[in-house]
């Protein structure tokens, strides 16, 4: 099956870690909030907050954290409401990018996400101008490990409802339908496997390859939209080999 190496093309780090995964631990936590905000606290029955559930798990966000936040949305009224908002554009040379946001103010969050575009040489466009470009996927990421045999992983993933199966030297990648998600993951893990990377996202059709001046533009603005404290997910088409990243004059 075809596709894993424009999965992951961007593998980046900032170099404070602990600054990172604060933004992580704020992200997450407000996505718990909006989810019990929106449907409840049981797990079981909102959908949302299950799918949030798993991806602070997978940062290893401590079970004390997630469960002072789920005991705060349970028991606040109106003091705090998110609104979701995708924004969607152009980055510099052309990719396109989507950006979803969860925000207790849009018109901080717009103007905060279109200076991101416009300083790095992006555009932000319409609603839909790129979202057609993207698929709806689910996507499980195993790291690869001496006592995982392929075969038997991949077999495993395609009967439980897995729509792709792949791999490289470091990973096992699966794709699933959005509605196949859960069932792939909780029958993987019936089976004692343990994921990297939990979620459902967005997966682009096709990838836009650009310049070394477009791509260090486009390196700088995602790393400016994914650290804005609104911002959920960054998603794009952009793809850079490891030989164009070398030459990238990028910090």
């Amino acid at each position: 099956m075809a596709g894993h190496s424009k999965w992951h093309n961007i593998k980046r780090r900032k170099e404070s870690q602990d600054a990172k995964r604060a933004k992580i631990f704020t992200k997450l936590s407000k996505e718990i909030f909006a989810a019990v905000r929106e449907s409840g606290t049981d797990p079981n029955t909102n959908l949302r907050l299950r799918m949030a559930l798993t991806k602070a798990k997978a940062e290893n966000i401590p079970n004390d954290n997630i469960e002072r936040t789920i005991k705060k949305a349970a028991g606040e009224s109106g003091s705090v409401q998110y609104e979701e908002i995708t924004y969607e554009g152009y980055g510099p040379g052309g990719a396109a990018v989507m950006v979803q946001a969860l925000t207790d103010n849009k018109n901080r969050s717009a103007a905060d996400i279109r200076h991101a575009f416009t300083k790095h040489g992006g555009n932000l466009g319409e609603n839909g101008c790129v979202s057609f470009l993207f698929d709806k996927k689910g996507q499980l990421i195993i790291s690869r490990t001496e006592d995982i045999n392929e075969d038997e992983l991949m077999l495993e993933a395609i009967e439980a409802g897995a729509e792709e199966f792949e791999s490289d030297k470091e990973n096992f990648f699966i794709q699933t339908a959005p509605e196949e998600f859960e069932n792939v993951k909780q029958a993987l893990e019936e089976n004692n496997f343990r994921f990297s990377k939990a979620e459902v996202t967005m997966i682009p059709q096709t990838y836009a390859e650009v310049t070394d001046e477009h791509a260090e533009k486009m390196l700088k603005m995602i790393d400016a939209l994914e650290d804005n404290d609104d911002v959920q997910s960054v998603y794009h088409n952009f793809e850079i080999n490891e030989e164009q990243l070398s030459r990238v004059a990028y910090e």
